[in-house]
């Protein structure tokens, strides 16, 4: 019966299904099965869906189809670790928010849930966020790594003025850098000075592994 929950609660990721995936969510809860187990089937259910992306078989649709399932799986399961005392083991912290004078956030919020999914912990900002506000959070949360959106070329040099604020007091040598949008190429991100850039929020998730020394 276990199993049985288990592959359902894949199904509703495989199958962009919000309401299954929170329901099987809380079967896993109501059944005692080890929350541990769920967070492993979603994380590789995910995995799948984002490898499945950069091959081409899914389109963006279906990625924030399953980005929207894992939101609706995780916290569930997250407060059944909690009752139980356990804590899961954090691959690390990443702020993650779209910069100043950008509104967008469809970008932002799946690398967020995708993160989440494969064992990040996320510290969500939202979008419109003054640099100052992204290294307060960086200071508090003691953050590992620092994801940074940009859809307009218009706020794109946002990103720079982090970095420039994160070097100004003496954090930049503490957090990895990654930044993304449609606004962002390889050679901009290599100008600011950011450790790695993603296209895509499924090659995000491969920066931030790599980041902590996992491929």
């Amino acid at each position: 019966m276990n199993e049985e929950v288990l592959e359902k609660l894949k199904k509703a990721v495989r199958e962009y299904n919000v309401e299954e995936g929170a329901n099987w969510a809380t079967k896993v809860v109501e059944k005692r099965i080890d929350p541990i187990k769920a967070l492993d089937v979603l994380t590789k259910a995910m995995r799948e869906i984002g490898d499945g992306y950069d091959r081409g078989e899914f389109f963006l649709p279906d990625l924030i189809g399953a980005a929207e399932v894992a939101k609706s799986i995780l916290p569930p399961i997250e407060e059944e670790l909690k009752r139980r005392g356990r804590e899961k083991k954090s691959k690390g912290t990443i702020v993650a928010g779209t910069v100043f004078g950008d509104i967008h956030s469809i970008g932002i919020t799946m690398v967020a849930a995708l993160a989440k999914a494969d064992g990040f912990d996320v510290i969500e900002l939202g979008v419109n966020i003054k640099s100052e506000q992204f290294v307060e959070t960086i200071m508090k949360y003691k953050a590992d790594i620092l994801a940074m959106s940009a859809l307009l070329t218009t706020t794109a040099p946002e990103q720079k003025k982090v970095i420039e604020v994160l070097k100004r007091e003496n954090l930049r040598d503490r957090v990895k850098i990654a930044v993304g949008g449609g606004a962002i190429t390889e050679d901009f991100a290599k100008d600011i000075g950011a450790n790695g850039y993603a296209p895509t929020a499924p090659l995000g998730i491969r920066l931030f592994n790599r980041f902590i020394g996992v491929q």
